[in-house]
């Protein structure tokens, strides 16, 4: 079996003292349940990061999509309609209001939609 690597400072060098993992290069001292959950948490969070469509497919840039229910747009006077195509989409690091994909509809411009309002073309 290979011990983790420090949390503290990364050195290779730990050892194992009764239950506690020690590592003789800062001192740091550690239980081998709190490297799985930290671990845990880390793959998490990875999990969280990924924008997933309305039937949960997962979405990377420039991917195309489909609208799954028509949208009203703010200034007019006509919805985005089911089945709406958009091509080219890009993915938001910080989404507004909860609008996770950048992209330009045909017929309205350029927009930001919510991932839970497309599917994956």
């Amino acid at each position: 079996m290979s011990l983790p690597n420090c949390p503290e400072c990364a050195a290779e060098y730990t050892y194992e003292d009764g239950a506690l993992l020690v590592c003789p290069m800062c001192a740091h001292e550690w239980t081998a349940a709190e490297t799985r959950a930290e671990n845990d948490a880390v793959k998490n969070a990875a999990q969280d990061d990924v924008i997933r469509d309305a039937v949960g497919n997962v979405l990377q840039d420039g991917d195309a999509v489909t609208v799954i229910k028509d949208l009203k747009v703010k200034g007019s006077s006509t919805p985005i309609k089911v089945g709406t195509k958009v091509k080219s989409i890009r993915l938001l690091d910080d989404p507004v209001d909860g609008h996770d994909i950048d992209c330009k509809v045909d017929g309205f411009g350029q927009m930001k939609l919510k991932s839970s309002v497309v599917k994956k073309a």
